[in-house]
This record gives C-alpha cells, sequence and structure tokens, in this order.
C-alpha cells in the first residue's frame, strides 16, 4: 500500500520535470524592393498614388501537439534618406538635393500615416496571426498593403528623385503569446503584456521613387523691327527681339532658329522679302547668339542653337539681329521674314 504511493509520487515528479519549456517567437519581413510612382507631373492636378506590399513571416520552435502562438506585428517607418521629417510629408530627393513631398499611409483612405514606433503619433502599421506549434515547430505568414501619394499641385525640378528606407528607418516589433493546450490570445500590443517580445531594426528595404520629366511650357517672342530706312543701307542696321520660354527647374533645352520662309534651296542664307507686281526683291540679314554678333544662332543642336537650364520661372532670351551694308539702293517696300522657333528639351 504504502509502496504504490510512493511510486505514484514518483511518477508525478517525473512528469513536472519533463514538461515543456517556452520558446522565442521569431519575425521577419520582405518588401517590393521598389515604392514606383512612376513619371509625375509638375503642378500635377491630382495626387498621384502608390502602393507597397510587405510580407511578415513569424516561427516559433516545437511546444506541444496542441500548443499555438498568437503573435502582433508592427511594422514600423522612419524618415527615410530624403529628408527628416515624416509629417505632414517624407522627401524624396533629386540629384540636386532638389524635394519632392510624398507620404505612406497604414489605410487605403489616405487618413493615417504609417509611423516608426507602435501605438505612436503617427503609428506603425499592425497585423496578427495565431498558428499551431506541434513538436515538429510552427509558423505564420502575412501579407499587408501600405498606401502611398504624392500630392497634387507641386511645384517640382526635373530629375529622377529616390529615399531609401532601411537600417533605423525599418523597425519590426512583434509579441507573442503561448499556450500548450488551446488557443494563444494575441497580444494587445506590440512590446508589451506578452509572453515574449522582440525589436529587430533593418527588418527590409526599399526605395521610393519618382522621375520628374523635363518640360518647356509656353514662350513668346517680340518682333524684330529694323526700322524704316531712307535711301539706301551704308552702315549695319542693328536690332534685337526677345523670345521668353519657361521651363521647370533642372531642365536643360536648347532654342533652335530656322533660315526662315525666303532662304535659297540648300542654303543656310537668311533674306526678307517684298513683292512688287510679280517681282520678289530681298535683303539678307543675320540672327545672332551674342550681342557682338559672332556667333550664329542656327539650327544644328550642340552646333549653333541657344542653350540653358531652365529656372521654373520665365527666362527673357534676347535675339541678335543684323541687317549689313548693301550697295545701291534696294526698292521701296515692306521687307519680312517669319522664323520658326524650336525649343528641345
Amino acid at each position: 500500500m504504502s509502496l504504490r504511493l510512493l511510486l505514484g509520487l514518483l511518477l508525478l515528479a517525473g512528469l513536472v520535470a519533463s514538461a515543456p519549456t517556452r520558446a522565442a517567437a521569431t519575425c521577419t519581413a520582405t518588401a517590393d524592393a521598389l515604392l514606383p510612382f512612376g513619371n509625375v507631373s509638375s503642378g500635377a492636378a491630382g495626387a498621384t498614388p502608390g502602393t507597397l506590399n510587405i510580407t511578415v513571416n513569424c516561427s516559433t520552435a516545437a511546444l506541444s501537439l496542441v500548443a499555438t502562438t498568437g503573435i502582433r506585428v508592427c511594422i514600423g517607418l522612419g524618415n527615410g534618406t530624403g529628408g527628416t521629417s515624416t509629417s505632414p510629408w517624407r522627401t524624396m530627393v533629386n540629384g540636386s538635393s532638389d524635394p519632392l513631398n510624398f507620404q505612406i499611409y497604414n489605410v487605403a483612405n489616405y487618413s493615417e500615416v504609417t509611423g516608426l514606433a507602435p501605438r505612436g503619433t503617427p503609428p506603425a502599421q499592425e497585423l496578427t496571426m495565431t498558428y499551431n506549434v506541434p513538436v515538429i515547430g510552427g509558423s505564420g505568414s502575412r501579407t499587408t498593403q501600405l498606401f502611398a501619394q504624392i500630392p497634387a499641385n507641386q511645384v517640382l525640378a526635373s530629375g529622377s528623385y529616390s529615399s531609401t528606407f532601411s537600417g533605423a528607418s525599418v523597425v519590426l516589433t512583434w509579441a507573442w503569446n503561448e499556450v500548450l493546450l488551446g488557443n494563444a490570445t494575441v497580444p494587445a500590443t506590440c512590446n508589451g503584456g506578452a509572453t515574449g517580445t522582440n525589436t529587430a531594426s533593418n527588418a527590409f528595404t526599399f526605395n521610393a521613387t519618382a522621375n520628374v520629366l523635363p518640360q518647356c511650357g509656353s514662350y513668346l517672342t517680340t518682333t524684330m523691327n529694323f526700322g524704316n530706312v531712307t535711301g539706301g543701307i551704308p552702315a549695319n542696321i542693328d536690332q534685337t527681339a526677345t523670345l521668353t520660354l519657361t521651363c521647370l527647374k533642372r531642365t536643360a533645352f536648347q532654342v533652335s532658329l530656322d533660315n526662315g520662309q525666303n532662304n535659297p534651296a540648300l542654303s543656310s542664307t537668311r533674306r526678307m522679302r517684298t513683292t512688287i507686281g510679280s517681282n520678289n526683291y530681298y535683303l539678307t540679314y543675320e540672327l545672332y547668339r551674342d550681342a557682338a554678333r559672332s556667333q550664329r544662332w542656327g539650327n544644328t543642336l550642340n552646333v549653333d542653337t541657344f542653350s540653358g537650364v531652365g529656372t521654373g520661372s520665365a527666362q527673357p532670351l534676347t535675339i541678335y539681329g543684323r541687317v549689313p551694308p548693301v550697295s545701291g539702293q534696294p526698292p521701296a517696300g515692306t521687307y519680312n521674314d517669319l522664323v520658326q522657333v524650336t525649343i528641345t528639351y
């Protein structure tokens, strides 16, 4: 009788000593390599959207045949390399450090910015999962989507913009509950009140990117009027005209002037024309890029065109004209020509 009792006590003690211990849950994340906004127009009337997909994988070592783990994970995003703030806007920059505002949100209606800290201001994105943990271990996976926007009506410089999220700007924080029998509850927060908690920086890496294409808008030219001439033209007649154009900041452009409507075939000679009866009469003239009238203004790119870089504001360019001396007296009349302006960017 006493022997059976003693054996029972020894058996009970053996069961308590061999009970399994708790195991830590490990979580990792992967994300799209790019949050691409594509081509963005300066002053666009509407916002430009984008999305980022993130997958979180969690695993727990062996517990028991009927064990479960409940996990809450927070995906935290910081400023990125483009700027020093998260709210009201994150920032991308181009190679000249010009800014472009954008934002990343937890929800599709863009009402909650994605922050770095769990339940912070703004808060990190949260997701939950529960999975079984048998004697061979268990795991779970969840994919979430973050929503992004470039706001409308930004005055931008042309260029390729980016901001990299890595290191301390991408933090994964998670908490877990484990039970050896039944269903584990999901922790109420990502960083406390649970069987265990953990955090990891540099959880994944992605780049937010956008491209603002070079752009030149409307332009305005004035008429080059060489005035009224009485008698002959014994000396140069010099006048100017102005071409005003507006190009996005950082937009490289070239301005070409063709040879007009009256130049002889296969010739670069510019001529003004007047018609008297059935006869046409011509006066030669030339257009230049400089006040000394030594640099002809033509239409061969990178050779005799005017090159400049946009400022984002209206830029006036002076066209310098000259009518050279004429031997004899040209027929009286109004001489004119039309020159085509081409802007290449």
